[in-house]
């Protein structure tokens, strides 16, 4: 076969510089053994790798030489490898030539490799000393001499597959036993991640979503008659100086405007009881040095049409637990824009984080709206600012519960929130629902107050109640409304 070469094939070449073959891939047939053959040349060489890879790849021959030279031989054990071939031959020879010839090129620097303690055990789990990884080195020919707090270790020379420091971790990791390595599954790269209050604000909107609302973004320019119409005073608001549309003129104090608009968009085109939400920035005026900027907050706003105050509260209160929020509470008092009677402040560790009630009628015939609409709106960046966000969790109790109804009569001074406090503290642990059920004025309750009737159910988590634990807790529930200012009603 005639075979086109390049300056890159190592030929072995006889006195007059004739070919005999392609050095650690194929000999020539002039150096084939025949029936009249009566001396052997017996060559032994080694030869580096990756240019009898690229020879062997390049003429496609591919040989039990070249398939072994191309992975690398021990350059040491010419001499063993000899005498070994010989003493095989055995009777087969008349007898052998003293002497031997020993030409040798540049054989490969094999420098002891550093091997890091630290580095051992960070790849492969383990928390091994520098002794007992030499210990495990030195079976397989790796001689490891301690330095400092790590090793120099020495590859022998039948390993040329090994050369670097991650060859002989591989190495200590086989022989100290996979098996006595915990798998671990790495991480996967991440880049970036939500800060707390960004994922409080993604719980937000999936528990707002859950509960049937549609999130709407409304734009944050406003025209003062939007403010006047929603009993907000327009010389609160930031006038721009630049409006994209001279009728919108300033900056949305509250997110109330938009979101009525957008009730009444709906109910124009005849969408009745929308239910939506928005989370977006709100403006006041600067509070003065050492910044001029404009106040600006993010709230979170709730509007739903066709439903009244008490739709308000179910909602802050779902959403409240959702977020964790215990220390809450709420305190009725007047808001702008809300009903007078149907209104309530949002306080949360002490601090008001916003408001909830029903819209104005006034307001919502001034936006044109009409249906009844319950609100919500919160300072949400406020709101995450307070503790919040941790859960207990009790088990379920698999005995019956017991329902208990107490209807009590109260100055009209005393908030209801403020008696539901004190009777639901009073029940106790085994007080697991409570309820504000019914509000009632009228006959049989004397001028001015009203009757609030609670519902509690108990339950206990190792047993069922008995008539006596739950006329305990009727008692103590009873005096504790008492002392706060109101009575049992017959």
């Amino acid at each position: 076969v005639t075979r086109t070469l390049t300056d890159e094939e190592l030929l072995i070449c006889d006195a007059t510089d004739a070919p005999n073959g392609i050095g650690g891939i194929m000999g020539g047939a002039s150096s084939e053994i025949s029936d009249t053959t009566t001396d052997v040349a017996v060559e032994m060489a080694w030869f580096l790798p990756m240019p009898i890879a690229k020879s062997s790849r390049r003429l496609g021959l591919r040989s039990e030489a070249s398939a072994r030279f191309e992975k690398g031989c021990d350059p040491e054990i010419l001499e063993l490898a000899q005498a070994r071939f010989i003493e095989l031959l055995g009777d087969a020879v008349g007898s052998v030539a003293p002497g031997m010839l020993d030409v040798r090129g540049e054989l490969p620097e094999r420098a002891p490799v550093r091997v890091r303690t630290a580095r051992v055990n960070a790849v492969l789990g383990t928390s091994l000393t520098r002794a007992e990884m030499a210990a495990l080195c030195d079976p397989i020919g790796f001689a490891a001499t301690e330095t400092g707090d790590d090793l120099e270790v020495h590859i022998p020379s039948w390993r040329y597959d090994s050369a670097t420091e991650i060859d002989v971790i591989e190495e200590i990791a086989r022989h100290h036993g996979y098996d006595r390595i915990a798998p671990v599954v790495p991480p996967s790269v991440r880049f970036g991640a939500l800060s707390p209050y960004q994922a409080d604000r993604r719980t937000v909107r999936d528990v707002l979503v859950g509960l049937g609302l549609s999130e709407a973004m409304p734009m944050p320019f406003l025209a003062p008659e939007d403010l006047q119409s929603c009993a907000l005073d327009p010389a609160d608001a930031l006038t721009l100086t630049n409006p994209l549309i001279a009728e919108e003129s300033v900056l949305r104090p509250s997110l109330l405007p938009g979101l009525l608009q957008t009730v009444a968009y709906n109910e124009s085109h005849r969408v009745r009881g929308a239910a939506l939400f928005e989370i977006g920035h709100v403006f006041g005026r600067p509070k003065g040095e050492p910044t001029p900027l404009p106040d600006e907050r993010e709230h979170l706003g709730i509007a739903v049409a066709g439903r009244e105050a008490p739709a308000a509260v179910e909602l802050w209160e779902a959403l409240a637990e959702a977020l964790g929020v215990h220390d809450r509470s709420l305190q009725a008092g007047a808001v702008a824009s809300l009903h007078p009677t149907r209104t309530a402040k949002i306080v949360v560790a002490g601090e008001q984080v916003g408001v909830l009630g029903e819209v104005d009628p006034a307001v919502c015939e001034a936006m044109e709206v009409r249906e009844r609409v319950a609100w919500i709106e919160v300072d949400l960046g406020r709101l995450l600012a307070l503790p919040h966000g941790e859960a207990t969790y009790r088990p379920v109790s698999r005995y019956p519960s017991s329902d208990l109804d107490l209807a009590f009569e109260t100055p009209e001074s005393m908030a209801a929130g403020e008696l539901a406090a004190v009777v639901r503290g009073a029940a106790g642990e085994r007080c697991v629902a409570f309820e504000l059920f019914d509000t009632y004025r009228g006959s049989g309750v004397a001028e001015g107050t009203r009757s609030l009737a609670f519902r509690l159910r108990l339950q206990a988590a190792d047993h069922t109640l008995t008539d006596a634990e739950v006329a305990t807790v009727r008692d103590v529930c009873v005096a504790a409304a008492g002392a706060a200012g109101a009575r049992l009603r017959g």
